[in-house]
């Protein structure tokens, strides 16, 4: 299944399932309503066209976005090139956090303050879906508590990221996590690390990888995080990005106002945001 939140032409948002090229409103007030073991139920009476409608954010979550750093070798590789450091690969995921107010809507105009960063960044990320209440998860089991998969960008404030010594203000900007366009069920996906990944700006490829490049799996990613810490349905994971990222290019490159964004994850979908930049 492929479920979304959708508003018709100035209305409120609202979940729905993708049938098609239509979207069967659903009983609920949230994707939330169908995790930890719920039932999709459809509203038969209730169909849209996906050209009457316009997507929100697929899920709002109740708190933090839960993110891995450094997840892709080559993205490792590149990040120390461009630091002067030794690469060290971490025993464990590096996690840390994006705020729920970062969220964003597919096809949504990313509004950024040229006066409080010079240097907005692109980054592609596979991002994970909880859908049940778990906390030390087993790594063999991990995967049945993940309700979906979506595409996750995870635009980053790099000079705000390193005035601040850590990451979560330079991540955490209004804005800098769209999401969707769907959320895709595990029957859709098979096995997560096996999905090609790609971004481009204004056409043009920038980052293209495999999750299969994952130094740790989703699985593995699910067990660490819940180690001591309960997930809940509606948690969102973003599993980290591949290689080609704007602040490691040679010169380095960042958004420029008008830009046009794409994230595309083999079987899910394209993520597609315009960015403006005042």
């Amino acid at each position: 299944m492929r479920l979304v939140r959708f508003a018709e032409r100035g209305g409120a948002c609202r979940p729905g399932l993708i049938d098609g090229d239509r979207v069967r409103a659903l009983k609920g007030q949230s994707l939330v309503d169908y995790m930890d073991g719920n039932a999709v139920q459809p509203e038969h009476a209730e169909s849209y066209s996906l050209h009457e409608i316009d997507l929100c954010a697929p899920l709002l979550p109740r708190k933090n976005i839960f993110c891995v750093g450094r997840n892709y070798l080559e993205h490792a590789k590149e990040g120390a090139r461009v630091s002067g450091k030794e690469l060290k690969l971490p025993a464990v995921p590096t996690f840390f956090t994006k705020a729920p107010t970062a969220i964003a809507a597919p096809g949504a105009r990313l509004h950024f303050s040229g006066q409080l960063s010079k240097e907005y960044d692109w980054e592609a990320e596979l991002a994970v879906v909880i859908g049940r209440r778990g906390r030390d998860v087993e790594e063999a089991s991990a995967l049945q508590y993940v309700f979906g998969y979506t595409c996750l960008n995870d635009i980053t404030a790099r000079d705000l990221q390193r005035a601040h010594l850590q990451w979560f203000k330079g991540k955490s900007l209004d804005q800098s996590c769209p999401l969707g366009p769907s959320i895709v069920t595990p029957d859709e996906i098979g096995d997560p690390q096996t999905l090609p990944i790609e971004l481009r700006l204004n056409g043009e490829r920038k980052q293209h990888a495999n999750t299969s490049s994952m130094i740790f799996s989703v699985a593995r990613i699910i067990a660490e995080l819940s180690k001591g810490l309960t997930l809940e349905p509606g948690d969102i994971i973003a599993t980290g990005t591949p290689e080609g990222v704007g602040f490691a290019r040679t010169p380095p490159e960042f958004f420029k106002d008008g830009d046009e964004v794409e994230v595309e994850i083999e079987g899910i979908g394209t993520l597609r945001n315009t960015i403006q930049i005042t």
